[in-house]
């Protein structure tokens, strides 16, 4: 399981919190972070934070968390730079500026599983024993290519948008599509 630590000084106590990729959240697919009890997940009391400030999502292909930006009267400083569009890379020691609020990724766990198992080298027994040359096949022509159109399917609602609505949300449900996965637009509707 994929897991960042935050920690942070509010309301007078040290607070952290881990972030997992597969937690449940009122935003499937991303944390959301503010001051906001209905539609964030990690609550802030600091009244320089916004009532839905940023988010922090897990990119699968990227194999990386990243933050996004909510609120743009009110963008986050992340690692000293300000963050108004899109979406940033956290690391261990990432620094988060809230308003005045700061929170700083203790601890970033990816374990890096391979599916590919070790290569067997076998030319030492390769020279050893002689095969009969095979005949080559036959080269059959190749289809013409279909032209093929991709888009995002939305965790929640199952509803697919083109790439163009990844910043702006699901137009169906209003969900992120921070973590949707791609999904093939069949172009040709009748023929299934």
């Amino acid at each position: 399981m994929n897991e960042l630590t935050l920690a942070w000084h509010d309301a007078g106590q040290n607070k952290t919190q881990k972030i997992s990729d597969q937690q449940p959240s009122k935003n499937p697919g991303s944390v959301r972070i503010g001051r906001d009890p209905v539609r964030c997940d990690i609550l802030m009391s600091d009244p320089t934070v916004s009532g839905l400030h940023v988010e922090i999502f897990f990119n699968e292909q990227q194999k990386c968390f990243y933050i996004r930006n909510l609120r743009p009267s009110n963008p986050p400083i992340i690692n000293g730079q300000q963050l108004v569009n899109g979406e940033v890379a956290l690391s261990q020691g990432s620094t988060i500026y809230l308003g005045q609020l700061q929170l700083t990724v203790t601890t970033v766990v990816i374990p890096s599983i391979s599916s590919v198992p070790p290569t067997i080298l076998t030319h030492q027994l390769a020279s050893s024993v002689t095969q009969p040359p095979q005949p080559l096949a036959t080269p059959q022509p190749l289809a013409a290519p279909t032209q093929k159109s991709y888009g995002l399917m939305c965790a929640k609602c199952h509803q697919i948008s083109p790439y163009e609505q990844l910043d702006f949300g699901c137009p169906w449900c209003g969900t992120s599509l921070a973590a949707a996965v791609s999904a093939l637009i069949n172009p040709h509707p009748n023929s299934q």
